[in-house]
């Protein structure tokens, strides 16, 4: 069995960075806790730093077959470290002087060394194992501000979790009782000669967990609850970080370990993602509510980003374009919440009434990330869309296309209730728009120039992507 820790450095600078904040938390004084947030930018850092490095290496497979360290882990690595520093950055505004300040980074890094790993694990143990690092500091931070909202959206996102971790569980029970091993490259002979059944009851149980994880249709009903309810910065990590992860991790596990003569996954992916798109944007026409009607984006989102995994093994540009779109998913998501966080008290899109008078540069970020969300050139979001539904017509699923196509357009209807009073309604209260600090704004203005920086540069990206994929 390889045991070499080389490959797992950025994974081992998370939980150094973890480990060492939680300490220094427990003897810094409560105003230098800030310190902490500095030692987790850090870490993320060293983190990326050690990704570049380790990704100069041939693809290789550590602790026997258990964790595979390839191209899609390497970008599941660069998306997760960069989104955790913007949310890192938006974080001072809500938990400074907090008194565990120091504890709310440390669960940061934890939950996303648990997403990191869910996409590099290519055995069933490795997979829950993740899943649970991913989950369990994420419900501690739904409720870090031991406010009434936060409480119940913990709650809500503690017993749902609970919920879909055990159906996962039994369902990795069946997978293993059903081909009698758990190493993903061992599991496709064995399921063919097991029982067929027995492997789909598991499949279907598994995938439960990793849609609770993505926030899709089935395991949708956590979302806009726990966004609403929580603090901004959590709710653009909640609804963004962990999707990375598990899209990832359903990706390898239906490609590598579920023959599609055992299961006919792929129609099954379809179907789910055609329901979490739609039913997203239906939800999301009528809100008021910025941080629910953001809630409800993502799970629309959601269903776009399940696309490329329907025809993974259909179209030969599937995976590079899940990955792209995670990355530019991600950076526009938190944008978009970056300027909620900046406003505190705009609860409502009429709260936002004047935003481009009195703040003409979050306005325009606020304009790049939701027609972004939209697939608007040249945004990162409009080239993952395109290549999504190439990847979705190449595959052979024309149908799915053309519903991702049709609520992609019927989008734009909620996103524009929300920038039409910011640019043509007259100001709101001067203290509905009152900023929160420069950190929040900082981290939105980076986000908007990364979206559009992503798009602008993703006719080279690309290719790349595609070519070490191949590899």
């Amino acid at each position: 069995m390889t045991e070499n820790l080389g490959p797992l450095l950025p994974e081992l600078a998370l939980a150094v960075g973890a480990v060492t904040g939680l300490l220094a938390g427990s003897w810094l004084p409560r105003r230098r806790q800030w310190a902490v947030q500095a030692l987790a930018a850090a870490a993320c850092l060293a983190a990326l730093a050690a990704t570049a490095v380790v990704a100069t290496h041939p693809d290789t497979a550590d602790f026997g077959t258990s964790y595979a360290i390839d191209t899609v882990t390497a970008t599941v690595r660069v998306v997760v470290l960069a989104a955790t520093l913007l949310v890192i950055g938006l974080s001072p505004g809500t938990v400074r002087d907090h008194s565990h300040e120091s504890e709310f980074y440390v669960l940061l890094l934890l939950a996303a060394l648990g997403t990191i790993t869910m996409a590099g694990a290519n055995d069933l143990l490795t997979l829950f194992a993740a899943y649970l690092l991913a989950s369990v500091p994420a419900y501690v931070l739904a409720g870090f501000l031991k406010d009434g909202p936060g409480t119940e959206a913990a709650m809500k996102y503690y017993l749902m979790g609970a919920l879909f971790g055990a159906f996962m569980l039994t369902g990795l029970t069946l997978l293993y009782g059903s081909g009698h091993t758990t190493s993903y490259p061992a599991l496709p002979a064995a399921l063919t000669a097991g029982p067929h059944a027995v492997a789909a009851a598991g499949l279907i149980a598994v995938l439960a967990g990793l849609m609770f994880k993505t926030g899709a249709v089935p395991a949708q009903f956590w979302v806009p609850d726990v966004t609403e309810g929580t603090s901004t910065p959590v709710a653009a990590f909640v609804t963004t970080i962990p999707k990375i992860g598990a899209l990832a991790a359903l990706a390898r596990l239906l490609t590598v370990a579920i023959p599609v003569t055992v299961v006919n996954w792929p129609l099954l992916i379809a179907i789910l993602a055609a329901a979490t798109m739609t039913l997203g944007n239906l939800a999301a026409f009528f809100q008021t509510s910025a941080k629910r009607l953001l809630a409800y984006s993502t799970i629309s989102q959601a269903g776009y980003l399940l696309i490329p995994v329907a025809v993974a093994t259909r179209a030969h540009l599937a995976i590079t374009s899940l990955l792209f779109y995670l990355a530019a998913y991600a950076i526009t998501n938190l944008g978009a919440f970056a300027v909620v966080a900046e406003f505190p008290h705009a609860a409502t899109l009429s709260d936002y009434a004047g935003l481009a008078r009195r703040h003409p540069g979050l306005a325009a970020v606020l304009v790049i990330c939701l027609l972004g969300l939209v697939g608007t050139p040249p945004t990162a979001v409009f080239l993952g869309k395109l290549e999504v539904f190439t990847a979705a017509i190449n595959g052979g699923y024309i149908w799915l296309a053309a519903v991702a196509v049709a609520n992609t357009i019927a989008s734009l209807f909620y996103y524009l209730r929300w920038l039409t009073p910011a640019f043509l309604s007259p100001p709101a209260a001067a203290q509905t728009l009152r900023p929160a600090g420069r950190w929040a704004a900082v981290t939105a203005y980076t986000a908007g120039a990364a979206s559009l920086a992503l798009g602008i540069a993703g006719g080279a990206i690309l290719p790349l992507l595609a070519s070490q994929l191949t590899h």
